[in-house]
């Protein structure tokens, strides 16, 4: 499938290191073979259309401080070392939106998970562990995994229960629309919000596919608008451009248009971190430790400044 604008690339849409390359999802996933996948989903596009099939409602709280939390592969690792200081600052949103990993991660933490046990996690989950064969469809692969892991480690697991209000963002693949799921099962909603076009099968929820919101939404800062945030910290996930080495010149086009998309939306932010941790992205321990370190420390450095937004 391919979106409006042009191919959507790896899960990351941005290159990786030389251990693991950009295309992780789509590479490393495909061709790490049978045995690295945990088992396989029979029937990839049924329909969820029964009481705990996810919704997009608004919101029963109004919710005036929003962390948003970006889409970005494996560089939403960043996001955890973002929630580790935050919680360190004593500061708490009233919603939280996320995109892809950033949806993945904020789901945890709004359920209730907090951040050294989601950190914990992330250091230990194998990634290749997440995906499944796709019986019978044209994508290779299922999220399904995903969703299970969500709702093993959530200690909510409907979207509307959770101590605090989270939207799980994924686009309606007909039309690419952002919907912000915030009521039913979270791991289906994450598992949505995940799906990768043309390498992970799309979720069918009520009638409608849904898509990773990476190409279309990846840092969905006006859907928090739109539920009502008043203040906004948006943490972007995605490549510092100025960055790019030697060797990333064929991703140039992909990062300039992802990086369009995510200047639209961090406009509307109240305040953007954006950590730097380096061009090239892997799966690898190393690398994981580095993403949330810097996470951590630019949102110490932004100490002040956190403070004041919350307090407004």
């Amino acid at each position: 499938m391919v979106p409006p604008g042009g191919p959507v690339n790896a899960a990351t849409r941005e290159p990786s290191a030389p251990a693991v390359s950009r295309s992780l999802s789509r590479r490393s996933l495909l061709l790490g073979g049978a045995a690295a996948l945990a088992g396989c989903t029979l029937n990839p596009d049924r329909d969820h259309s029964g009481p705990d099939a996810p919704q997009a409602l608004p919101l029963s709280r109004s919710p005036r401080t929003a962390w948003v939390f970006s889409s970005g592969g494996p560089r939403g690792f960043v996001h955890v070392g973002v929630l580790k200081a935050l919680e360190e600052l004593g500061l708490a949103p009233n919603l939280i939106v996320g995109a892809s990993a950033g949806a993945l991660v904020g789901s945890l933490y709004a359920a209730g998970l907090n951040a050294g046990a989601i950190e914990a996690l992330a250091l230990e989950f194998q990634p290749l562990s997440l995906a499944r064969w796709a019986w019978g469809q044209d994508e290779r692969l299922s999220g399904a995994a995903i969703a299970d892991l969500v709702r093993e480690q959530a200690p909510k697991t409907r979207l509307e229960h959770m101590p605090l209000a989270m939207a799980c963002v994924a686009a309606r693949q007909r039309d690419h629309t952002a919907v912000a799921f915030t009521a039913g099962d979270v791991g289906l909603a994450v598992q949505a919000s995940s799906a990768i076009e043309g390498q992970f099968a799309p979720v069918r929820i009520r009638g409608e596919r849904y898509v990773d919101a990476d190409w279309t939404t990846p840092l969905p800062v006006r859907v928090a608008r739109a539920l009502g945030a008043q203040s906004i910290l948006a943490i972007d996930a995605s490549a510092h451009l100025d960055r790019a080495p030697a060797g990333a010149e064929r991703y140039r086009a992909s990062d300039l248009r992802k990086q369009a998309l995510v200047n639209a939306d961090a406009e509307q932010a109240d305040l953007v971190l954006k950590p730097d941790f380096g061009y090239w992205v892997s799966l690898s321990r190393e690398f994981r430790e580095r993403a949330m370190e810097a996470g951590y420390r630019e949102t110490l450095a932004q100490g002040a400044a956190l403070q004041a937004l919350h307090a407004a």
